[in-house]
């Protein structure tokens, strides 16, 4: 969130969500929540970037918490593909 700030290109949304039953649950990453993750929590973790009056894109992944970090589910490269 820093860097992109510090790039003019900040997004004022949150930064992921857990997925349960439901696709957004709580708890959510962002800036004002306190929330503790706990090891088996399934998240989103979906940065975004947007530049006013041009584009906007988010790439999301989704992890399994884990007692020393998390497991990515989502197996997608994150080659940049342009199509004209």
């Amino acid at each position: 969130r820093a860097k992109l700030a510090e790039d003019g290109l900040g997004f004022g949304h949150g930064l992921g969500h857990s997925v349960g039953l439901e696709i957004h649950e709580n708890p959510r990453f962002s800036p004002y929540s306190d929330a503790t993750l706990v090891p088996g929590y399934v998240m989103t973790v979906e940065p975004g970037v947007y530049v006013a009056n041009h584009f906007g894109m988010r790439i999301e992944d989704t992890v399994i918490v884990r007692e020393d970090g998390c497991t990515p589910i989502t197996d997608l490269g994150k080659d940049l593909v342009i199509t004209r």
